[in-house]
């Protein structure tokens, strides 16, 4: 090297070709140029979007729009399979079965979120844009970092695809930010969960977000645990019971209680169940729960009375279409999902397994 360096890189290299470099590399995205030179050195591996994402820096949405580019532009092809191999043995498994499913998506994007379209064109339109500049200042400031173009276009997408506001745009960073996470696949991950939950403004997220804060923290300390946060399944579950069900936490954190008291154990899915049968049940407030024990105490003298007098289950003289155990139609489902446990714990007993 005339520079006075010595190159320092080993001998093992990843050719690339010369077509590729002169047709077709100046014309593509930079970030798209990385997911093939990726796809290029790993070519004898088995690797998948989200492994390509983490290891660019990527979101799996950006590594699909880039294999999407790459097959539009006729550098990559779909791989035949033998015709001699089954569905089965072609897929290679489960684990490969789920590489197929996650690249088979490539371009799919979900029907409430818009698509992102033509990142270097909104970008193109975008520059002359004061307000948007301004917010990639702002945002930049609250994250503590300098953006890659690939962070530049995804606030594009948030602010001209999803038509967020600025100032909406500005809080996501400092909510972010305030959590310890800057990586641009979590924000995306938020802004998109915002979209679909249709808050618009900066008070709107404002709300959601310390809600949810506190009802979560509601949940993890009914369940005793303060060590840690909440893992991903465990944020599913709570979303599931807060924003589909609608239950406020002193009915979840009430189903959390009674769980530790069944189970011992701090089970999110037994809660889950308890909490299914009483939205089932259409309970709403504390005093509906209190009306299903109700009912259940005085349901349970009579079915008791009934199995000892042997009419559990026996038609009724004169009506072939109702039983006897129909006539009392109010139950909880939290006593179905006890005596299932119950009985989980008295078989492991018996076998020796507990």
């Amino acid at each position: 090297m005339s520079l006075g360096l010595k190159n320092r890189m080993p001998a093992n290299v990843t050719a690339v070709s010369n077509e590729f470099i002169d047709r077709y590399m100046t014309a593509a995205n930079g970030e798209y140029v990385k997911v093939f030179l990726y796809l290029l050195r790993h070519g004898e591996e088995d690797v998948t979007v989200s492994s390509i994402a983490d290891a660019l820096n990527h979101t799996e949405s950006d590594v699909k729009r880039a294999l999407a580019y790459w097959k539009e532009a006729g550098v990559l092809e779909e791989e035949a399979p033998a015709p001699e191999e089954t569905e089965k043995t072609r897929e290679g498994g489960e684990d490969r079965g789920r590489k197929a499913e996650a690249e088979s998506a490539i371009t799919a994007v979900p029907a409430e979120i818009p698509d992102a379209g033509n990142s270097y064109e909104r970008m193109q339109r975008l520059s002359e844009d004061e307000e948007f500049s301004a917010l990639l200042y702002a945002v930049q400031q609250y994250l503590g970092k300098t953006f890659t173009q690939i962070e530049c276009e995804k606030f594009a997408y948030f602010y001209d695809g999803l038509k967020m506001s600025g100032e909406l745009l500005e809080y996501l960073a400092e909510y972010c930010a305030g959590g310890g996470h800057s990586s641009i696949r979590y924000i995306e991950k938020v802004a998109l969960n915002w979209y679909q939950m249709g808050i618009k403004t900066r008070e709107e997220a404002r709300d959601y977000t310390q809600r949810f804060s506190r009802d979560t923290s509601a949940v993890m300390k009914a369940f005793g645990i303060t060590s840690r946060s909440p893992a991903t399944a465990e944020q599913e579950y709570m979303k599931k019971w807060f924003r589909e069900y609608g239950f406020d936490s002193a009915i979840v954190t009430e189903a959390c209680s009674r769980t530790i008291t069944a189970t011992g154990a701090a089970s999110f899915p037994y809660a889950d169940k308890i909490l299914s049968g009483w939205k089932e049940s259409g309970v709403r407030t504390l005093s509906d729960i209190g009306e299903l024990d109700k009912k259940r105490r005085l349901t349970k003298p009579k079915q008791e009375k009934g199995r000892e007098s042997g009419t559990v289950g026996r038609k009724l003289p004169g009506n072939s279409n109702r039983f006897r155990n129909f006539e009392e139609r109010s139950y909880n489902y939290e006593d179905m999902v006890w005596e299932g446990v119950r009985k989980k714990q008295r078989g492991g007993a018996g076998d020796g397994t507990q």
